[in-house]
């Protein structure tokens, strides 16, 4: 017994000793899990899901419930309601769709909401709303879409009562038409209870003089005939009913749809989901080459370049090299395979696609020497590796929407090289803009791999990998 606990005591130390076996066992998973959270709202006490999304709101109506509507959308908090810009002045103006237009082309945002002047149209019955969007990503897009929807139908029943009472005051005149909501306010009152003067003017401005409520899953209009099944559960006629009231919705709220940017995509996730993969399988592969040099320094080849005309710069900039020309290979291999597979449009965006993964293979690569100038060992640097590429993917956009995290996490995102890569092989494959268009992500990537390798450049100087 006192051998199998020496044993397994040396195990234990082994393994505690070994860094990387440590980061991978324990850290890799807990910073996974507490993203995670973020993005599926664990944290949260409330409802889960995404929150500070943008929405653009452009309210061209004049009526009441419009406003209504806007400060709804302002209360949800999915989304971070955007109704204002600047002129040239620095002065705030209301948005109008021009700025909306130019700002989806932009990506400066991805949703917007128009509310048109003939929100509640002078001919007819319903309700009239415009929806933009330039969906880079679908998840992101389903999302906005279903929040949105449930938050203008929650304001359906007012909206819809002051379309009512618009269509009959031009049909029956204004006199007519405030007698008989007077007449019904007094009936409200006398049945029901209430003030009458407050049911009247809520019946003018498009209530309908009574709260309405949900039906509760004791309802017996809810509930299925057989005592079996399980209470609340909806009967197939309930169900029909339900589908039948959406189909009238949809027949009296008409919300206008228009993709604003990738109408040409033919498969608008595989052009952002191949991005995002491939850059971070090109960290492993990055990083990988570069820990090499611990396999050299052990095999005594530094010492025998070293005593030649070789300099310690040369050996770097060579690596550093051989990580661009097999970063930049992998993801050629990997965009033809995606094109094959999934229809990229590769050809037609060939050059800029070339010049983003140059830049990002040469990010990716520097990220490489970076870990192995600060590791002590090659398990160390492997499970920094594992660590820090994993935690870049989730928060850099590879995986899922960057709205989806918090707006702290968010600003932390920008600084990754997966976000500005993802960035700019969406902008290419998704939005098919130019090389001029993408220079700013090209900018960025540049700045991220010359601050990287200059401290890993540092950082060698001051080791003793080449000692």
């Amino acid at each position: 017994m006192r051998n199998l606990l020496v044993l397994f005591r040396k195990d234990f130390l082994n393994f505690w000793r070994d860094r990387a076996a440590v980061i991978i066992t324990f850290l890799v998973p807990m910073v996974l899990i507490y993203i995670f959270g973020f993005v599926f709202g664990l944290n949260k006490t409330g409802d889960a899901g995404p929150t500070g999304i943008d929405l653009a709101v452009v309210n061209l109506s004049s009526d009441p419930g419009a406003l209504d509507l806007v400060n709804a959308l302002k209360a949800e908090k999915t989304f971070h309601v955007i109704t204002t810009t600047h002129d040239p002045h620095g002065q705030p103006r209301p948005l109008t769709e021009a700025d909306v237009r130019a700002a989806l082309h932009n990506n400066a945002y991805r949703f917007a909401l128009i509310i048109p002047r003939d929100l509640i149209p002078d001919e007819g019955f319903g309700i009239h709303l415009k929806f933009l969007s330039n969906p880079r990503n679908e998840v992101e897009t389903q999302t906005v879409n279903g929040v949105l929807q449930k938050t203008i139908f929650s304001n359906v029943p007012t909206l819809l009562g002051r379309s009512l009472q618009k269509s009959a005051r031009r049909f029956v005149g204004g006199p007519r038409l405030e007698a008989f909501n007077r007449h019904l306010a007094d009936s409200i009152a006398d049945t029901f209870g209430g003030d009458r003067n407050r049911i009247f003017h809520n019946i003018e401005a498009g209530g309908f003089g009574i709260a309405t409520d949900e039906p509760k899953p004791h309802d017996p209009a809810l509930r299925t005939l057989d005592p079996a099944s399980t209470p609340g559960t909806p009967s197939p006629d309930a169900k029909k009913a339900t589908s039948a009231v959406g189909d009238a919705f949809t027949r009296i709220i008409h919300i206008e749809t228009e993709q604003v940017a990738g109408k040409d995509v033919k498969n608008p996730m595989a052009a952002r989901l191949v991005g995002g993969y491939a850059i971070m399988f090109l960290l492993f592969a990055a990083s990988g080459s570069s820990t090499s040099l611990f396999d050299e320094k052990k095999a005594g080849l530094f010492q025998r370049l070293l005593s030649g005309p070789v300099t310690r710069g040369q050996i770097l900039g060579a690596k550093f090299l051989f990580g661009v020309v097999l970063g930049l290979l992998q993801l050629v291999v990997l965009f033809v395979a995606g094109h094959l597979m999934y229809d990229l449009g590769l050809w037609q965006h060939l050059i800029p696609l070339l010049v983003v993964s140059l830049c990002a293979a040469a990010a990716c690569s520097a990220f490489g020497m970076l870990i192995a100038a600060v590791s002590p060992t090659q398990g160390a640097a492997q499970g920094l590796t594992t660590f820090l590429v994993l935690t870049m993917s989730a928060i850099g956009g590879a995986w899922f929407p960057v709205s989806f995290m918090p707006a702290f996490i968010q600003k932390i995102s920008h600084l990754t090289v997966v976000y500005w890569s993802v960035e700019g092989f969406t902008d290419v494959l998704w939005a098919g803009q130019s090389l001029g268009d993408i220079l700013p992500t090209l900018g960025a990537l540049a700045a991220i791999s010359a601050i990287i390798m200059a401290v890993a450049l540092w950082r060698f100087n001051r080791g003793r990998i080449f000692d």
